[in-house]
């Protein structure tokens, strides 16, 4: 009889044994390998790319189709996690870092020492009702393509490519869209906030993150739009250097 193999919630690059390790979660419809590269760059962490079912090494995986269901699948998954550790999302992949958070605390664990997230308006904001996860694959992946960039022109024409990629995107729009943000006491993990200047997201809706922790909050902005980083990715990789240097100062700190 086969071993079943458990899946593989995260994909890393070399061992840092002392240094905060690093978990980035993708935007809607990405995969790890949107941060695989950052492995090699940022240096004062050990750099582990989340892998949501359904696309990427789990192409042939069941999507999940809400933000609770893969928190819980990821927890379970993924962790324990070594402290310290650092959450950092990306436009969908934010609000995922989020509720992952506030689940660990629900569930009594350790939380990360620090959360990034990046091209996301703060969850308990309200937000325009839509539907885009019921669209054919073709018009899913044109309108967000018109929406926010980030799908290569190479991919819209293919349709197998767009057949292929749909799947994920739709299922990361269902979840995004049915989320139902629940009112809890704020957080208590400094926030680091990311974004771009011509993205659709503004800084008023970034600086609402401040609302949703008791701890530091630091607002950045780039310019770009919703894909800024990809755009200049150097000056987004030294603010994600100093949010994890100042983890690894304060964790110095409490052991002296």
């Amino acid at each position: 009889m086969n071993d079943v193999i458990p899946p593989r919630w995260t994909l890393g690059g070399a061992p840092r044994p002392a240094a905060p390790r690093l978990y980035c979660f993708p935007h809607g419809g990405g995969s790890a390998a949107e941060y695989l590269r950052w492995a090699r760059d940022v240096r004062n962490a050990e750099t582990h790319a989340v892998q949501l079912p359904g696309r990427g090494s789990r192409i042939d995986e069941p999507v999940l189709t809400s933000v609770d269901a893969l928190a819980e699948a990821f927890l379970a998954g993924a962790g324990p996690f070594p402290e310290p550790f650092v959450f950092f999302g990306h436009s969908f992949g934010s609000l995922l870092a989020f509720e992952t958070t506030r689940a660990l605390r629900a569930a009594g664990r350790p939380l990360p020492a620090h959360l990034v997230v990046s091209g996301y308006p703060a969850p308990h904001l309200p937000r325009a009702a839509s539907g885009l996860h019921r669209l054919g694959d073709r018009e899913l992946m044109e309108t967000v393509a018109a929406l926010h960039g980030g799908i290569p022109a190479e991919v819209l024409a293919c349709e197998e490519l767009v057949v292929l990629a749909a799947r994920a995107l739709r299922a990361d729009y269902q979840a995004l869209e049915t989320y139902a943000h629940r009112p809890e006491e704020p957080l208590s993990v400094p926030i680091t906030v990311l974004g771009g200047t011509e993205d659709r997201v503004t800084a008023e809706k970034l600086e609402a993150w401040r609302e949703l922790t008791d701890a530091e909050v630091t607002v950045r902005r780039f310019p770009g739009g919703h894909f800024y980083l990809r755009e200049s990715p150097a000056p987004v990789l030294r603010a994600l250097a100093g949010a994890l240097g100042s983890v690894t100062a304060r964790e110095r700190n409490t052991t002296c």
